[in-house]
């Protein structure tokens, strides 16, 4: 399959390209409650934790029989190991990608066919930096910047650097969503679920004065 570009000039699965089509909205589902709520959703897309291993057997299967795309956060799946046989593991129950802060995991979950998503936390300009540099020697098919604010703080290079994007942490609205892909994101994570049935043609515009971006300092 060939990979299409995404706004911010890097390629994007076509796999990714299609579930985020209509919803570009990533469903955070954490723990089963919400699980059921996700399976009659429009939104394809979704970021699964705080499942313990033995839970994952149940909600995998079910999930992609609905049709859905779905990423397992392995730092916060209890009772889950993060080495080869654990990717295996969550491949085997239908899992289509995985979510970690670790390099290593992505370098593991790429030879076994699965979509990787690295989840970074940019808390100030030397960790952005680290940040970059992690992302440009793993690779991940998507990258989880958060909290989603951070972005609009970002130059238009460092996002470049982190992309394809995802914004999460604090989407809390359809203008937060609008922001984040005006921004650049290809798509935005919230565990909110009426942001699940949010499709690109109800996105409220955004103001310009949104998409101004601070002057970065000399040092980035």
């Amino acid at each position: 399959m060939t990979r299409s570009p995404s706004r911010s000039g890097a390629a994007l699965d076509p796999r990714l390209t299609s579930a985020l089509a209509d919803i570009p909205v990533v469903a955070s589902v954490v723990g089963t409650q919400p699980v059921r709520q996700f399976l009659t959703a429009p939104a394809k897309l979704c970021i699964v934790a705080s499942l313990t291993v033995g839970q994952l057997p149940q909600v995998l299967p079910a999930l992609g029989r609905a049709g859905k795309t779905v990423f397992v956060n392995v730092d916060s799946s209890p009772g889950l190991a993060q080495d080869r046989g654990a990717l295996e593991f969550i491949k085997s129950m239908g899992a289509h990608g995985v979510v970690s802060t670790r390099l290593s995991l992505a370098e593991k979950g790429r030879p076994l066919g699965l979509l990787t998503m690295m989840k970074v936390f940019v808390t100030d300009r030397s960790n952005l930096r680290r940040s970059m540099d992690a992302v440009s020697r793993g690779a991940p098919d998507l990258v989880e910047v958060m909290p989603a604010p951070v972005i609009a703080r970002m130059s238009p290079q460092s996002q470049r650097a982190m992309s394809p994007s995802v914004a999460a942490g604090f989407v809390e609205s359809p203008a937060d969503v609008a922001l984040a892909l005006a921004l650049g994101s290809v798509a935005a994570a919230t565990s909110d679920p009426r942001l699940w049935n949010l499709r690109r043609d109800q996105l409220p515009p955004v103001p310009p004065a949104a998409l101004k971006r601070p002057t970065a300092p000399p040092q980035e």
